[in-house]
């Protein structure tokens, strides 16, 4: 078998698994762990099909497969990946593409990392768009009030409670306090506090599904290549 299509195999695989955590994760802040376990077998058994056919143009990106994975986990446990299916999806992606994409001519920016690790940096670059995103629509709303332009909207109390937000705002003695994450995730105290104030309207930033950047990050590898190094380059 051909290596470009098994890399094919793997392009359609994780952009089907991918798209449909996406759509769950958008509509229910949810991804199911069997479409990791899917990913991760799937990706395993055609390990061992490139491994018998002699495929691997170097060895050594095997090694940085159980690596990819420690460290996602490591990332999670110091919350700097906050959701366990985004950290699962890595982990799944580094059994599925460890090694470069061979598919005729693409990608076009090759890179001497993982695979893996590629795909996750280009997504961490493409959800930087989203700040400024946020900016722009802010800026349209008259609401350029920093930071909290950069993190999210204004939003009415009522509706905050229906909606997959957290406050970028508390109240300490009365005044309003630009706030991170609450480390309890309970944001409907938070919420509770301003209606009880009489406060009917504050700023909240949308917990955004990593899942779609991550869609993203994945295709933009396959066709593009590595983003980040690109960049460099064009800069130097």
């Amino acid at each position: 078998m051909e290596m470009w299509v098994l890399d094919g195999i793997r392009l359609i695989l994780g952009t089907l698994i991918l798209l449909y955590a996406s759509y769950t994760d958008i509509k229910t802040r949810h991804a199911s762990n069997i479409l990791w376990i899917i990913m991760g077998a799937a990706g395993a058994v055609l390990l061992v099909v490139q491994y018998l056919q002699g495929g691997f143009p170097n060895l050594w990106y095997l090694v940085f497969i159980p690596v990819i994975i420690i460290l996602m986990y490591a990332l999670f446990q110091l919350r700097l990946i906050f959701g366990g299916a985004d950290a699962k999806a890595m982990m799944a992606l580094a059994i599925l593409v460890p090694v470069v994409p061979q598919m005729n001519g693409v990608p076009l920016w090759p890179s001497l990392l993982p695979w893996s690790w590629v795909i996750f940096a280009n997504s961490v670059l493409l959800f930087l768009i989203i700040p400024l995103s946020l900016v722009v629509y802010n800026a349209v709303k008259h609401n350029l009030s920093f930071p909290y332009a950069f993190l999210g909207y204004k939003m009415n109390i009522n509706e905050a409670k229906t909606k997959f937000v957290w406050p970028l705002e508390k109240l300490v003695d009365g005044k309003r306090r630009f706030s991170r994450m609450p480390d309890d995730y309970d944001e409907t105290k938070y919420l509770q506090q301003f209606e009880d104030a009489g406060i009917n309207e504050v700023w909240v930033t949308p917990k955004i599904p990593f899942m779609v950047p991550l869609l993203a990050g994945f295709l933009t590898a396959f066709f593009l290549g590595d983003l980040i190094s690109a960049l460099i380059f064009a800069f130097h």
